[in-house]
């Protein structure tokens, strides 16, 4: 024992005193939050409705693993890859967390790629690996889940280090744009119903851009940086974006003017076919054949009667090392007169595009996958719902229980143990407190706070009758129902409409 209590001692000795304890911090790591009951309540809203959308148009669902080989990811994400989080060697394999779901889902080992990626424009690298390594040539499918990223968090704008991709992608040899009209159509159908705002699809195209920079004189060695200036007209005005061209990145005024002439356009059919009428840009064939898909695209989105939410918009310029077609983003408009935070504000919610080169950078053969998807800008809707519930003081409820048994004298325990056990094998969503004796008034105000609909009550008299007193809280009407009818009564009660 002696020597025991030895040992214990100098342990004590090396952790020292509680005078010498280390005082943890409890806080989450930088980049990362915990989310609350009602938070939580959002989100799942959120993704419910984003699923439901994905599941109507057929889409079925993959995961794939939270960290991939190391070699898998690098160099496939140009500067940002400075931003992938690297594993510690853990018995012969170098891993890293993933950074993004797509290019995971088309990897086998070759090949770089290095795409202009904000947190919602490439989820590639996960779809791409898996495409590849199945030898998967037609899918689609649908893969919600978080990826990680060292980056310098924005929190208010919904800009996190660990944080949720939601995408949508088809793969396969397809005719032209009817898969592109219908990730449009997605995106247009889950912004209508969460809500969110009055929003703008805008449309380009690869090719067309391709096409515009070579006949307005822009060298090949300049089109990607030109490119970045042209992509922020939607922040600056003409004349500042001009002089970034021309000051800073060395293009020829004329070069500049002329491309100008084109990047302030925006419009739908009619300006499609103006520019299939352009005297320079319907020589170039890169820009004839994305003009042609783009006037194809739209004639289905008119089908579908979504174009006035559309912008064919030629100042649209993302991700172009990554998009070889159609790109496109949506984003929400705030209207003069709202009066919302300006936090609220977010820019873009979804973005996506024609990938048809990535899967051949990852298949030993280099075997293409023609592909076109979109990503929910998950992370943001979250952000502007959050704060909308809040400046509001909406109720969020936070359970789905939709009733509570309760009693209304002493030594009913037995009773209402047996009624609730009853419900939840009938698959309804019930509740007890968890008191021998609770008083009535205490049980109706837990429904009060929790927003639970209805309250069964079982007492003496209701006992002897064979009926369950039914109280509508919001109501306060109460109806004897017989026990054998009351999960049909329940139910129809809590049915939404």
């Amino acid at each position: 024992i002696a020597k025991e209590v030895a040992k214990l001692l100098e342990m004590k000795a090396q952790l020292g005193g509680d005078e010498g304890k280390h005082k943890f911090v409890l806080k989450t790591p930088k980049g990362t939050r915990d989310y609350s009951p009602k938070q939580m309540a959002i989100r799942e809203r959120v993704f419910n409705a984003i699923i439901t959308c994905f599941k109507r148009h057929g889409a079925e669902v993959i995961d794939t693993p939270v960290f991939e080989l190391k070699e898998t990811l690098t160099g496939k994400y140009g500067e940002d890859s400075k931003l992938i989080y690297d594993l510690k060697d853990q018995g012969g394999e170098l891993l890293s967390l993933r950074y993004d779901l797509t290019i995971s889902c088309t990897a086998s080992a070759e090949g770089s790629l290095s795409p202009l990626l904000p947190s919602f424009w490439g989820s590639a690298v996960p779809f791409a690996r898996y495409l590849a390594m199945n030898k998967i040539t037609n899918i689609k499918r649908y893969h919600i889940a978080k990826v990680y990223r060292r980056d310098n968090p924005a929190m208010t704008r919904g800009r996190y280090r660990e944080f949720y991709q939601c995408d949508f992608d088809i793969a396969g040899q397809f005719d032209p744009m009817i898969p592109d009209a219908e990730c449009l159509k997605i995106v247009h159908e889950i912004l209508s119903d969460l809500q969110l705002g009055d929003f703008l699809i805008k449309v380009n195209d690869r090719r067309i851009l391709d096409g515009m920079f070579a006949v307005c004189g822009v060298p090949d060695s300049k089109f990607r940086t030109i490119c970045s200036s042209v992509d922020k007209l939607d922040k600056m005005p003409w004349e500042e974006v001009r002089s970034e061209m021309v000051g800073e990145k060395g293009l020829s005024p004329e070069a500049a003017d002329h491309i100008g002439e084109y990047v302030q356009l925006h419009g739908g059919l009619d300006l499609i076919e103006r520019l299939l009428q352009d005297p320079q840009l319907s020589q170039n064939k890169l820009a004839k054949e994305g003009l042609g898909d783009m006037k194809l695209l739209f004639e289905y989105l008119t089908l579908f009667g979504i174009t006035g939410k559309i912008s064919f918009d030629l100042s649209l310029a993302r991700g172009l090392d990554y998009y070889t077609g159609v790109i496109f983003e949506a984003v929400l408009l705030q209207q003069e007169n709202d009066h919302v935070e300006e936090s609220v504000s977010v820019g873009s919610v979804a973005g996506g595009g024609r990938y048809d080169g990535l899967v051949g950078m990852f298949d030993p053969k280099g075997r293409k996958v023609p592909c076109v998807g979109v990503s929910i800008g998950i992370e943001r809707i979250f952000s502007i719902l959050e704060q909308r519930v809040e400046a509001s003081e909406e109720k969020i409820r936070t359970t789905e229980t939709q009733v509570l048994v309760a009693s209304a004298q002493k030594k009913l325990l037995e009773e209402r143990l047996k009624l609730i056990s009853e419900l939840w094998d009938a698959g309804i969503k019930a509740e007890v407190l968890y008191k021998k004796n609770p008083k009535l008034l205490n049980q109706l105000q837990y429904c009060e706070d929790t927003g639970i609909p209805l309250v069964a009550i079982v007492g003496e008299q209701e006992l002897k009758d064979g009926v369950v007193k039914l109280r509508v809280v919001a109501t306060r009407e109460e109806v004897n129902v017989r026990r054998e009818s009351l999960v049909e009564e329940i139910r129809m009660r809590t049915s939404r409409p």
